[in-house]
């Protein structure tokens, strides 16, 4: 993992050794991150800080209401945000994972309104992608990953692009995504409806 060294004068953040220990305290510091996923690059946060999550809906002009999917390198690290499944349930969405495919589960309490949105339940992935999981697992957390975009437009997929609408309001971890992909499907482990193909 690396940060834009270009940027790090700016954003506070050191381009040399200490860099997943940069981003942590940028993070720590309410702070935004770009990175690649399968189908864009995405925006992300800490899923446990209101601020940075003021921050993000308002730099996507995205609304509250909606809610935020939450990706890790692995189930403990979202377990926190989800009300304990049964064993039916997990084992379904185990299928699907580790993998493009977000499921649906019973939102646990304390979750910030942010990031459930109106809903009650939350959208929860293990991803696959390389460099979402390096992140993930270099940060030692979970990440907030909603599309890099601005409400109505198109995903974005290249780092330049990132900086060029973002600029240093974010963090940029320099990766790639893949070509043709598609957004993740989210589905509802307990039904097994599709809400987004």
């Amino acid at each position: 993992m690396a940060l834009r060294a270009a940027k790090s004068a700016r954003t506070g953040l050191r381009p040399a050794r200490s860099r997943a220990g940069a981003l942590r305290a940028h993070l720590r510091r309410h702070g935004l991150v770009a990175y690649a996923t399968r189908a864009s690059f995405g925006l992300g946060c800490d899923p446990r800080d209101v601020r940075a999550l003021r921050r993000l809906l308002a730099l996507k002009r995205r609304p509250k209401s909606k809610g935020l999917i939450v990706i890790a390198a692995g189930w403990q690290a979202l377990q926190p945000f989800a009300q304990p499944p049964g064993a039916e349930i997990l084992a379904r969405a185990a299928e699907g994972w580790p993998g493009p495919r977000t499921w649906l589960f019973d939102v646990a309490a304390r979750v910030p309104g942010e990031l459930r949105g109106r809903h009650r339940k939350i959208a929860l992935r293990v991803d696959a992608h390389p460099d979402a999981v390096a992140l993930c697992r270099s940060l030692g957390m979970a990440l907030v990953s909603t599309s890099a975009n601005r409400a109505g437009r198109r995903p974005i997929r290249t780092s330049r692009e990132i900086l060029r609408q973002f600029g240093t309001s974010v963090a940029l971890v320099p990766g790639r995504t893949e070509r043709r992909a598609r957004p993740s499907t989210i589905a509802d482990p307990a039904s097994g409806r599709l809400i987004r193909r």
